[in-house]
């Protein structure tokens, strides 16, 4: 069920399921943070206005200890569960950071964040961006991390065990009857009756205005005047969100995959289906042209394309096949389309994508197509699975009110999104309905950003990105009043690291020299 406003590229995703595994627990043995004197210079240089009650917390101090992975240390922080006061308490968030290698003057901390919401910013820290991004980069900042609160490391929501949520990944998506309406109907309630019973506490505080504001007190513990920060995907949402609430305090933020914040959730959701629909049609153009490919041969066209996958999806909401997976799940519409999305977010799987549903569309083997949605829920291969989708509900449900509040609204809407995305419409409709039996009301509203008054901000957009569509890009380089759109003319999601030399070197030039592109540059 695709219950992401917005998610993370197969790249990322894979990242994070291999984080996942790679990084074990802090261990113990603490040592004490080189930056004191400066986290007192930045709490020394709070505003006036700074409640009372928060000066404890812009007064901590980050202590250093390792992590089990070689080269990254470990700290944990404390912030308040409830920013207005009315119900008490601490949220301990997860903190770890890669030193600057050097040679060369340390430019401070780079924050990043990978997306979800709910990925791990630790796992894609340890995974990723501490070892995979430019080398410059890595010399000259501390890379840091921040699971933000109710995600992996930082006091994760949690909603079903592993075998629920293999039954909530196979609910089928696209009911045919009032019988199969009210099983994903239960569904839905039965995920937010378990976030409800497991996380009651948290559940009314993982917005990302929150998040934001938690971000502000990790950037003063580590004794930085001003925010440096990557953001992917949803991290666009949190990096402006960021910059709203502290302009003044927002260094050079880069936000790549960007999303639109003055959009409805039912506007988002239409959009990403139009991405979806986008990023298949470029699959289907370069998948008929290769001698495997299972959809059709040089002379189909992309809509026939589209009809094959369509009637392959029909034949197993009827009949599903065989995977050979342990726990007996066979494949059948939800898990086959969610595994042919998985694959939307990166060109690089499309090959892995093409022989997973040439088995598939055989009738011989699921297996292929299954890995993909495991990827995509990241489940493990011991059947557990992160807590990514519990965290992605959470926030979505409580970021914004929900997109429709009965079956009957969604059945209304999903001829729009039919005409949206032939191939995946009627699925991302009813995704549309998870937020409707949350059991917290949302606490945020449809709103522009424009954080007057911060550091340029560069915007990235892709032309063909399936989940953060480019109009969305604009749209929010629109409205910050500081923000340098820079385009990714291509395929995938997010453009940093994806192989253009032009988008990179804009990039690194802001991040080193503090150099914005011009507003308006488009790579390839």
């Amino acid at each position: 069920m695709y219950t992401r406003r917005s998610s993370r590229s197969l790249r990322t995703g894979g990242t994070l399921l291999a984080a996942a595994l790679l990084a074990s627990a802090c261990s113990a043995g603490a040592s004490t943070n080189a930056a004191t004197s400066a986290a007192d210079v930045a709490l020394a240089a709070l505003p006036r206005s700074t409640p009372a009650a928060l000066t404890p917390y812009y007064g901590q101090k980050a202590r250093w200890h390792g992590c089990g992975v070689p080269g990254f240390e470990c700290a944990t922080l404390k912030v308040p569960l409830d920013y207005d006061g009315t119900a008490d308490g601490d949220v301990r968030l997860a903190v770890a950071r890669k030193k600057a290698t050097g040679p060369g003057k340390r430019l401070g901390s780079l924050f990043v964040n990978p997306g979800g919401p709910g990925g791990s910013a630790i796992g894609y820290l340890q995974a990723y961006a501490g070892i995979g991004y430019p080398a410059e980069v890595r010399a000259r900042y501390d890379m840091v991390a921040v699971d933000p609160r109710g995600v992996a490391r930082s006091e994760p929501v949690e909603c079903l065990d592993g075998r629920d949520m293999d039954t909530y990944s196979q609910t089928d998506i696209t009911p045919d009857d009032a019988r199969e309406t009210t099983e994903l109907v239960d569904a839905y309630k039965k995920f937010a009756e378990g976030c409800g019973a497991h996380s009651a506490k948290l559940l009314r505080h993982v917005s990302t205005v929150e998040t934001a504001r938690d971000m502000d007190i990790v950037r003063a513990a580590l004794g930085d005047a001003k925010l440096n920060y990557v953001g992917a995907s949803y991290g666009t949402y949190l990096g402006a969100t960021y910059a709203g609430l502290f302009p003044g305090r927002s260094g050079r933020l880069v936000l790549d995959g960007a999303m639109d914040p003055s959009l409805s959730a039912r506007r988002l959701n239409l959009d990403q289906t139009v991405g979806f629909e986008t990023a298949f049609q470029s699959f289907a153009k370069d998948c008929v042209q290769q001698p495997d490919c299972p959809l059709g041969t040089k002379t189909t066209t992309t809509a026939q394309a589209g009809q094959n996958l369509r009637t392959f999806f029909a034949k197993l909401d009827a009949h599903p096949i065989p995977t050979g997976d342990a726990d007996r799940r066979s494949l059948g519409e939800a898990l086959a389309t969610t595994g042919v999305i998985a694959a939307m977010y990166d060109e690089s799987s499309w090959a892995q994508l093409r022989e997973a549903l040439g088995s598939a569309m055989k009738e011989i083997d699921g297996a292929g197509l299954l890995v993909l949605a495991d990827s995509y829920y990241a489940r493990g291969a011991d059947g557990r699975y992160s807590n990514l989708m519990s965290a992605n509900a959470a926030v979505n449900c409580l970021d914004l009110p929900p997109a429709y509040d009965s079956p009957e609204e969604v059945e209304k809407a999903v001829p729009t999104f039919e005409k949206a995305s032939p191939v995946f419409g009627e699925g991302l409709a009813w995704a549309s309905l998870n937020c409707a039996y949350w059991p917290v009301g949302p606490t945020g509203e449809p709103h522009r950003i424009k954080a007057e008054g911060a550091s340029p901000i560069v915007v990235v957009g892709t032309t063909r990105d399936p989940a953060t569509p480019y109009r969305w890009a604009r749209a929010l380089a629109a409205q910050l009043s500081s923000a340098r759109l820079l385009t990714y003319d291509g395929d995938g999601h997010t453009a940093y690291g994806r192989g253009s030399t032009c988008i990179d070197s804009a990039i690194d030039a802001y991040l080193l020299r503090g150099t914005p592109p011009v507003d308006g540059k488009r790579c390839s």
